[in-house]
């Protein structure tokens, strides 16, 4: 009895753990070599499906309507694939996509408007161009025969227009001290820079007290005759006459100091003109040593302080190089006594305090029209060439011409001799005595 209890205890001991195993390895892969362990036979492998009860779910109506949004989704982005502007705005709710349908439909009727109103501005504006083609057509058409009646009117003029060209005289020139290139340039700042610092056309009669034109004119005379000894060029006598003229507009001169401000300010004008200038006791030697070297230093100070050192201006000989120029580039054969005669015109005026009242450019182109004229009388000395460069018509020229013509016939008896003694010379071609037959005043008179 013992024995068959302990047995039966043992089998159900061995079911127990057998059952045990079984449980804790039921959510254990089963392999062959456990099965074996455990004494169970196992068929062919196939995969078990845990299978649960099945619960029938009612269908829901919401789930319904959000899948045939879903649907309604799917289709308006399949339907308006290639438009991106309203496959971008629809959305999953269906009241959204009734909004993007009615949007879809007012951005179509406003691009439909907007066609509309291109079309409207295109055709305003096409209506407009033809009505200023038409305008123009017919101003063109009246300017037509506007034109038609001045050629008609020109006919006889032909042969006047063709003589109207200027001729280029920086075309040619090879020379490169003329600065050919920017002449043109260089003489618009000069025609500019002539108005400013120009002397006093009064200061004898403002100013000084204690010497008159007729003394001016002697002292400049006598420069002459020192420009001469000393071989200066003739922008120096130009610019010493300059400077005396602008600082006795503004500062009181004794008789007695009237020689040492023309020789300190020759002294100035040599040293910036002039290569080579004469040292300063030459210009104490050349007053007979009537001023010391001191005297002449503490001039030339006074003059340039006042002056503020303001050496660069246009005189009469700057204008004069030019208008010369032009003048000879109509000519076939250059005349060089027209030059010199021009030069004597020009430096005769030096001694006049009356030619302040007239321009350096107005005085050049003055001289250039009365040497013309005193060598030829047969053609008028004007031509368009000179009136583009001189910038002066003929008719602006006449008082000046006139009043010129009186120095060089020396109509009031001067007794200043130096500039007519230097172009009588014949290295000067002795210009000094030529004069025209016929008085420069029936020009202007015709």
């Amino acid at each position: 009895m013992y024995r068959a209890s302990s047995s039966m205890q043992s089998d159900v001991k061995i079911e127990n753990n057998i059952s045990t195993m079984k449980t804790r390895e039921s959510n254990v892969r089963v392999t062959r070599s456990r099965a074996k362990a455990l004494g169970v036979s196992m068929s062919p492998w196939k995969p078990v499906f845990k299978q649960e009860s099945k619960r029938v779910v009612r269908p829901s109506n919401k789930r319904m309507a959000s899948d045939n949004n879903k649907v309604c989704k799917r289709r308006a982005v399949l339907k308006d694939v290639t438009n991106t502007t309203l496959a971008g705005s629809i959305v999953c709710t269906q009241g959204n996509v009734k909004a993007t349908t009615r949007g879809r439909k007012e951005i179509k009727q406003v691009a439909e408007k907007g066609l509309v109103d291109v079309d409207i501005e295109k055709s305003k504006l096409a209506e407009d161009l033809s009505k200023v083609r038409m305008v123009e057509s017919l101003d063109a058409s009246a300017q037509n025969s506007k034109d038609g009646e001045v050629t008609n009117k020109n006919e006889d003029e032909s042969d006047v227009s063709d003589c109207l060209q200027v001729v280029d005289i920086d075309a040619s020139v090879q020379d490169p001290k003329f600065c050919s290139l920017y002449a043109a340039s260089i003489y618009d700042n000069i025609h500019v820079a002539e108005l400013d610092q120009r002397p006093s056309t009064s200061y004898m009669v403002q100013v000084q007290r204690d010497i008159d034109p007729t003394m001016r004119g002697i002292l400049i005379d006598w420069l002459v005759e020192v420009s001469e000894e000393y071989k200066l060029a003739s922008d120096t006598l130009y610019l010493t006459v300059n400077l005396i003229d602008r600082f006795m507009s503004h500062n009181y001169i004794e008789k007695q100091r009237l020689q040492l401000l023309g020789v300190t300010c020759m002294l100035i004008a040599s040293k910036y003109e002039e290569i080579s200038a004469p040292r300063l006791e030459e210009f104490c030697f050349i007053t007979d040593n009537t001023y010391t070297r001191q005297e002449v230093l503490s001039m030339e100070i006074q003059v340039l302080n006042f002056l503020h050192f303001r050496l660069s201006v246009p005189t009469t000989k700057t204008f004069l190089r030019r208008f010369i120029l032009a003048a000879q580039a109509s000519e076939k054969v250059p005349l060089i006594e027209m030059e010199f005669l021009a030069n004597y015109f020009a430096e005769l005026t030096l001694v006049e305090y009356t030619f302040l009242r007239f321009q350096p450019s107005l005085i050049a182109a003055s001289a250039v029209f009365l040497a013309r004229w005193t060598l030829d009388q047969s053609s008028h000395p004007w031509n368009p060439t000179l009136q583009h460069y001189t910038r002066y018509e003929a008719s602006a020229l006449k008082n000046t011409v006139i009043a010129m013509e009186n120095l060089q016939l020396n109509t009031n008896g001067s007794t200043l001799i130096a500039i007519r003694t230097k172009y009588n010379q014949e290295k000067f071609k002795s210009v000094a005595t030529l004069t025209s037959p016929e008085r420069v005043t029936t020009l202007f008179s015709r």
